[in-house]
């Protein structure tokens, strides 16, 4: 990896001519992994080893890779390399008397630095380009990695505002034109695999094999496995239930009419229909009654209750069965209230020779004012009672089906027994003269009555059963979208809370919500900026990797707590426009002035834009005064060493795969001087 940095940047000099170059350390040794601190969270690692590679880094050459010997040990001499003279060595290697080596790079003979991508852009761009523009025109073919760049997947980060050649890129980015040409693969795989899955929904969704398959309920009894599943299902609201309702008025209207088509409409069933209509008024009112707010809150205050009769019948599982049971009940009975005017055994009229036609037209009228012509449009009216019992969706298939069989018992026992003699009387008066051939079995009214009653049993109970079922997997995948969505709403909130524990608050929201570009660079300029370097450097002698202190673990223990102490100071209000930055081991980097707005700060308000500097004074007191707690705690004698200054800086967030909110500029590294110079116990400013 060492050696592929450097080629890049090989590649980049020769390509721009910026004269850059890179230094690599390499130690292979064993380290501590963790997190410390509460805000701006850093995975790190320490130990010996880990400030030997930063020697190794920092004694190293310009453009090769420094390794130790241990190093090159575990390598095998798959790479040849060369010595390192001990005068030319760092410090603390010269100290230490570790052996240090330089990698060879086996290309680097291979690469005419010249003639690869230098010469190509400057064909392009012209040979009088400066050399920062020739940079950023490289960059832009190159494609930078940018912040959560892998979290989208609009477009290509590659600028085509100044395109340039395939091979041209290939030359000095091979990497970038082979991902270049995966992408539309990958695209249409992904585009493949969706479609693949969504009809793999839709055929779950169409099979019947669900009745078998479902490991939720009881294939027999639909009843889900879970009990407080099954409680809550039971329980849930039912607004549509109102709906229910009305549709079974309409069923009820339907047979009130037919009945007054074909009966001579006697007065006790006039009065019967009138209670039922009021009845049925009633129960529409207090079902809709949530439709009638607005007037009845313009009225008495006496009356403000009644819309929430809506509310309660939808809410109280034990209202709406016993409302449905009952409006099921009287479409029932109004469905054969014809029938009770009518005697249970009568004579019926027969044609004689010596009957007039008038007077035998007259003889189809029975006692109680029925036409023989209306029994079976009463058949009628009991399939429409039939009918009312499945349109309560909602209600158990337990009671549809003992609601469907007292219906069908009685419309049998009606027909087929007590009024049998209706269905003999009609087919008397169809076929009075005995030599005429009598109607066929199936044709006389009280058996096709009696067929029809069952058909329409059977089939609503096998629609009541599928609908039982479709109503209990509705409820369940409502269910469960509604545990997904809460987990993705938690999940949401956790991932906005360690964004915003990762980035700023004023720079969080530009990656995060419906509107955030994440495919975008983010950077801002400030023109007055407090930096403060504060670090323990006593820590570095208190460090130690020894069985007594668990190889080290005891010690960043330890360091945690300074850190989280110091991190706790950040909560407090007056504290609130300090902006913790990272920690770079026991030296904790921070900053005020950069929640202020970009080019605010013009010289007539440079007073006001600059008086963030006392807090930051007061910060870096406060920081001693925390260390000086821990060290009453832990028995320890550690001293902070503080270095403030202040100026413009550039902020931004950096890398693809771990983007990190950070800044630059000289102000910064002359912050880190006043530290690194500073004075135990003192703020150098």
């Amino acid at each position: 990896m060492g050696l592929d940095m450097c080629r890049a940047i090989r590649k980049l000099r020769a390509a721009t001519g910026v004269d850059i170059n890179m230094r690599v350390g390499v130690h292979s040794g064993s380290v501590l992994c963790g997190v410390i601190g509460l805000q701006k969270w850093q995975y790190d690692v320490w130990s010996h080893d880990v400030t030997l590679a930063n020697h190794m880094e920092a004694g190293g050459v310009p453009g090769r890779v420094h390794i130790t010997g241990a190093t090159l040990a575990l390598l095998a001499g798959a790479y040849a390399v060369e010595d390192v003279s001990m005068e030319h060595r760092d410090p603390y290697l010269r100290e230490l008397g570790e052996p240090t080596y330089l990698v060879i790079d086996p290309r680097a003979e291979e690469e005419d630095e010249k003639g690869t991508a230098g010469g190509l852009l400057s064909s392009l761009e012209g040979p009088k380009m400066r050399p920062s523009l020739l940079m950023t025109r490289y960059l832009e073919s190159w494609g930078a990695a940018k912040p959560f760049a892998h979290l989208s997947h609009l477009e290509s980060p590659v600028s085509t505002s100044t395109p340039l050649p395939e091979k041209a890129l290939a030359s000095f980015s091979p990497q970038w034109s082979l991902d270049r040409s995966r992408t539309p693969r990958g695209l249409d795989e992904d585009l493949d695999t969706g479609d693949a899955k969504f009809f793999q929904v839709i055929e779950q969704l169409n099979s019947q094999k669900q009745w078998k398959q479902s490991k939720d309920f009881s294939p027999l009894t639909l009843y889900f496995r879970e009990k407080e599943l099954e409680k809550e299902y039971r329980l849930s609201a039912l607004p549509a239930f109102k709906y229910y309702a009305a549709c079974t008025f309409l069923v009820f209207l339907s047979n009130f009419i037919i009945q007054m088509l074909v009966t001579n409409r006697p007065p006790a069933l006039a009065i019967t229909y009138s209670i039922t209509f009021l009845l049925f008024l009633l129960l529409l009112f207090v079902c809709f009654s949530e439709h009638l707010t607005k007037g009845v809150l313009k009225g008495p205050k006496m009356l403000h209750w009644l819309p929430t009769l809506s509310g309660l019948v939808a809410t109280r599982p034990g209202l709406r069965v016993a409302l449905g049971t009952a409006t099921i009940l009287l479409v029932f009975v109004m469905a054969i209230t014809s029938l009770f005017f009518v005697p249970a055994a009568s004579n019926c009229p027969s044609r004689t020779p010596n009957v007039s036609s008038v007077a035998f037209n007259l003889s189809w009228e029975l006692p109680g004012s029925l036409p023989l012509i209306s029994v079976p449009y009463s058949m009628h009216c009991c399939v429409l009672g039939f009918l009312s019992c499945s349109l309560f969706l909602h209600m158990s298939f337990e009671l549809k089906l003992l609601l469907l069989l007292l219906w069908l018992g009685a419309s049998c026992s009606l027909f087929l027994h007590s009024h049998a003699w209706l269905s003999d009387c009609l087919i008397t008066c169809l076929y009075p003269d005995p030599l005429d051939s009598r109607p066929g079995v199936l044709k006389e009214p009280k058996l096709m009555g009696a067929i029809s009653f069952f058909i329409f049993f059977f089939t609503l109970l096998v629609l009541a059963r599928q609908n039982e079922y479709y109503c209990r997997l509705d409820f369940l995948w409502k269910k469960k979208l509604r545990q997904e969505q809460e987990e993705t709403e938690t999940m949401e909130n956790l991932t906005r809370l360690l964004l915003e524990n990762v980035l700023p608050a004023h720079v969080a929201p530009q990656f995060i919500g419906q509107n955030r570009r994440n495919e975008d660079l983010y950077h801002q300029s400030y023109e007055c900026v407090c930096v403060l370097f504060a670090s323990v450097p006593d820590f570095k002698e208190f460090y130690s990797e020894s069985n007594i202190n668990h190889e080290g673990l005891e010690c960043l223990r330890l360091l945690n707590e300074i850190i989280a102490d110091f991190d706790e100071l950040l909560s407090k209000p007056k504290f609130s426009g300090v902006e913790k930055i990272k920690t770079i081991g026991s030296t904790y980097m921070a900053a005020t002035g950069l929640n202020a707005t970009s080019g605010q700060d013009t010289q007539q308000d440079a007073e006001r834009s600059c008086s963030h500097l006392g807090t930051m004074v007061e910060f870096a007191v406060a920081l001693g005064s925390k260390l000086d707690v821990i060290n009453k705690h832990s028995f320890n004698n550690f001293r902070l060493r503080v270095g403030l200054n202040h100026g413009p800086v550039v902020a931004g967030v950096i890398g693809a795969q771990k983007p990190q909110y950070d800044i630059w500029g000289n102000t910064v590294n002359v912050a880190s001087r006043m530290e690194s110079t500073g004075v135990l116990g003192k703020i150098q400013v």
